[in-house]
């Protein structure tokens, strides 16, 4: 393996890894500066090859998603000077992997090894933490159920106390004969 893709620790590959459209993405930008080739270059690339891309590889952000991930990790502005002319290309786990067929340097052997391991990782900690996860819904389905019910308490002490529509107890009838 290469020295300089090892110095690369696989925690730094795994906070470029994205959740967009419900799948797991690197972007080209992030994935161009790990191969140490320019973005454009990586697009070129590419396209020079579309057939080997299907959307389920690769797909391109819509603008909204672009806008996100530019509020959530400080991506540089979209326009003008020093921005990107295009919208970024999002790219699978499967679509890393066909990178390392189309681009055959020394450098994208290596930094694709730690990609697709940085996903295998991922997958295996998402796993582990399922039943977690499980307990985490259990817990919040039991605590609604538990808030409807003090709601539905603070609710009848908010109101006070209601007349009862029949009296309760022992009550004497009364005598007409009595009243006269």
């Amino acid at each position: 393996m290469d020295m300089q893709a090892a110095v690369v620790p696989v925690e730094r590959i795994e906070r470029r890894i994205y959740l967009i459209r419900g799948h797991k993405v690197m972007l080209d930008r992030d994935l161009a500066e790990l191969y140490q080739v320019t973005t454009s270059s990586l697009n070129k690339a590419v396209k020079r090859n579309t057939e080997r891309f299907p959307a389920d590889f690769m797909f391109q952000l819509s603008k909204e998603e672009a806008a996100s991930l530019r509020f959530q990790i400080g991506m540089s502005k979209p326009t003008g000077r020093g921005g990107r002319r295009y919208l970024p290309y999002g790219f699978t786990e499967h679509g890393v992997a066909m990178l390392s067929s189309i681009l055959r340097s020394r450098r994208a052997v290596a930094m694709n090894i730690l990609i697709i391991r940085a996903f295998i990782r991922l997958r295996e900690l998402l796993a582990s933490h399922k039943d977690l996860a499980d307990k985490i819904e259990e817990l919040e389905k039991r605590q609604k159920h538990q808030a409807t019910q003090i709601n539905a308490i603070l609710k009848r002490l908010i109101e006070g106390p209601t007349k009862p529509k029949h009296p309760i107890g022992f009550v004497e009838p009364s005598n007409k004969q009595d009243q006269r």
